[in-house]
């Protein structure tokens, strides 16, 4: 207790100074709390009067969002109404821009400033179908979009009647104008006269390409341009304007009957009068002359259509439409256009190919299919593609006509050699027959290098055909070797077979020697010789010309040769040689002067000389000599001065040869 008591104890005071200070904190924490009850309270009448306005201010504050929704939907509702408004505007704009170029074109009537213009109507014309085309997609949506606000406000109130009648009357305005005016101002109006317009100067400037150069000179078959740069990108604008205004099929229409008018007209100009015959029938009652003239402007004309019109025709076809429908169009419309005149050209080729099989037609049959054959890669490259496919097709189908009535008409003259279906006797005089002539000449003509090759390709092709593509076919100069030396054996066995037909025993000799040495001599150092081989032609044909020399020399002047045998006279007594002496030599200046007859009058001459100098050689050989030897031994039994003297025979000899 003194401790506590005592003032001057340090501690006691430190705790007199904190009990101090609790109270201090106590009576501040009860003021404060005091205070915090007052603000509870102002805060509670606070939040009343801000209750109390926040429930007058609700109404006002829906007021305003409601009116800011119905002015966007009014704003959604007429944004696309004033945009149709501003397509009218710049459609109206447009119609008289358009009246005004099309005023000046008609005015103008230089080409290359009348073309500038006409692109500066195409493009007015594109522009304002883009614009009709605007009015068209926008009108209904805004016209649906104004109902529907119309509609609306009309059922809420939302605004004023003033405003709402305006916006009806608007609708209304829109209806009837999209009713009555859209579609008239897209088909019936300044567009649709415009795009009539544009047909016409599509028209008129596809009739003035024209092709230059046909019918000048043929030798250089060169394609022409046809158009130039700005004719071309006109007529391109144009067809892509036609196009986009649903006038396609007008546009490729005038384009096909234009061009194909224009490239027959071009042709026309090479006077192809001979297309107007066609039919087998007809083609079998033309004169020879005229068909073979016939056939060679045929292969030229072929050609030179193929190669330079159609050629021209391609490649404008392809530049002024080869943009609409992602270039599907072009190639069916450039067909359209050849498709009629290669017609004609068929036409022909195919009757020519139907005609009756005579000999004589197998070169030009070869000409044609060579023709054919030499175009086709170009032929096939210009109608390349599903368009061109019928015509391709039919092209293929003319080449195999050629090949069966070409290998029909060769082995058809084969056979009428081998039958002797010239119907003709062998030639009275022994000379070589006409149907032989014909026949070498014709195997000479076909061997030569510009028909054997297609003949030799016209024999593989048939024969691939026959036995399949699979087979193994021969070598074309085997195929052709064999194919000539079948005609040769025929034109052999027509020889033997008129040659058995004689009944005097000399003629068959000078016949045979006649026409084997021809056949020989003609065929030698030529082409048809080469092919044959030389072993095959002097076994063939001169070793028997030979034989045949020999047995005419034999029988016609070796007879006679023996009459003036001495042998005989050998065996004759003395008395006896004068008169058989004078008989021999009566006999023998008797068949002498008849074998000179029948050489005048009946056996042909030899035609060839050398074997007419080789012949006359040998007979005055054979027959001077014996004659000479007779007159020499027995002129003591003949009277000299009446024989005739061995110069006269010799001259005689010589005479006859």
């Amino acid at each position: 207790m003194e401790l506590i008591t005592n003032a001057d104890d340090p501690l006691l005071a430190k705790l007199q100074l904190a009990c101090s200070d609790i109270k201090t904190l106590l009576q501040n924490s009860t003021n404060l709390e005091k205070s915090l009850e007052k603000i509870d309270e102002n805060f509670y009448a606070i939040q009343e009067n801000l209750t109390m306005a926040s429930r007058r201010v609700a109404p006002l504050q829906s007021l305003s969002i409601g009116a800011k929704a119905l002015d966007t939907r009014i704003n959604r509702a007429i944004s696309p109404a004033l945009a149709l408004l501003e397509s009218f505007k710049l459609s109206e704009s447009l119609q008289h821009k358009l009246l005004e170029i099309a005023s000046k074109l008609l005015n103008d009537e230089t080409s290359k400033n009348r073309l500038k213009k006409l692109i500066k109507y195409v493009d007015c014309v594109d522009e304002l179908n883009v614009a009709l085309t605007s009015i068209s997609q926008e009108s209904e949506p805004a016209i649906q979009k104004l109902q529907e606000v119309v509609e609306f406000l009309s059922r809420t109130k939302a605004t004023d009647q003033y405003r709402t009648r305006r916006l009806r009357e608007t609708l209304i305005t829109l209806k009837a104008l999209y009713e009555t005016e859209v579609d008239s101002m897209r088909f019936d109006g300044l567009l649709d006269e415009a795009l009539l317009n544009l047909q016409d100067e599509y028209e008129s400037l596809l009739k003035q390409l024209r092709q230059q150069n046909i019918g000048d000179d043929m030798t250089e078959m060169v394609s022409e341009i046809l158009g130039n740069e700005l004719e071309l990108e006109v007529l391109r604008r144009i067809s892509e304007t036609l196009a986009a205004n649903d006038c396609l099929d007008i546009c490729i229409d005038i384009f096909v009957k234009v061009r194909y008018r224009r490239a027959a007209k071009a042709l026309m100009r090479l006077s192809p009068d001979y297309l107007k015959t066609y039919t087998p029938e007809e083609i079998d009652e033309m004169e020879w002359e005229s068909l073979e003239t016939a056939i060679a402007l045929w292969i030229q004309h072929f050609e030179l259509a193929v190669k330079v019109v159609f050629v021209s025709e391609k490649n404008l076809c392809k530049q002024v439409l080869g943009n609409i429908m992602n270039g599907i169009v072009w190639p069916e419309c450039f067909v359209k256009i050849a498709d009629k005149i290669m017609a004609v050209f068929f036409r022909f080729g195919e009757g020519v190919a139907r005609s009756n099989k005579e000999p004589q037609k197998l070169f030009k049959l070869l000409d044609m299919f060579d023709s054919l054959e030499k175009l086709k890669p170009e032929f096939t490259e210009i109608f390349e593609g599903e368009a061109g496919a019928d015509i391709c097709s039919r092209f293929r189908e003319l080449k195999k006509l050629l090949v069966h009535s070409s290998t029909k008409v060769f082995w058809e003259f084969g056979l009428q050699i081998e039958s002797n279906q010239d119907g003709l006797p062998p030639p009275p005089d022994g000379s070589v027959p006409k149907l032989v002539r014909y026949a070498i000449n014709y195997l000479k003509n076909l061997s030569v290098d510009s028909y054997s090759a297609p003949m030799a390709q016209v024999l593989r092709t048939d024969q691939l055909w026959k036995a399949g593509i699979l087979s193994t076919p021969e070598s074309d100069e085997n195929l052709l070797k064999d194919a000539v030396s079948n005609v040769m054996g025929a034109i052999l066995r027509n020889i033997e077979t008129k040659k058995s037909l004689y009944k005097d025993k000399v003629l068959p000799h000078i016949f045979a020697m006649n026409t084997y040495w021809y056949i020989y001599m003609r065929t030698r150092n030529t082409e048809l010789g080469k092919l044959l081989g030389e072993q095959y032609m002097k076994k063939g044909y001169r070793h028997v010309a030979e034989e045949s020399a020999y047995l005419y020399q034999k029988q016609a002047w070796g007879t006679l040769v023996r009459l003036l045998d001495i042998e005989e006279i050998k065996r004759v007594n003395k008395d006896g040689i004068g008169a058989l002496v004078k008989g021999k030599l009566d006999a023998f200046m008797v068949g002498f002067d008849e074998m000179c007859q029948r050489h005048r009058s009946t056996y042909s001459i030899i035609y060839d000389a050398g074997l007419r100098e080789q012949m006359k050689d040998a007979t005055v050989r054979l027959v001077l000599p014996s004659y000479t030897e007779f007159l020499n031994n027995y002129s003591s039994f003949l009277e000299v001065k009446s024989n005739m003297s061995p110069q006269l025979l010799e001259d005689l000899l010589c005479q006859i040869f």
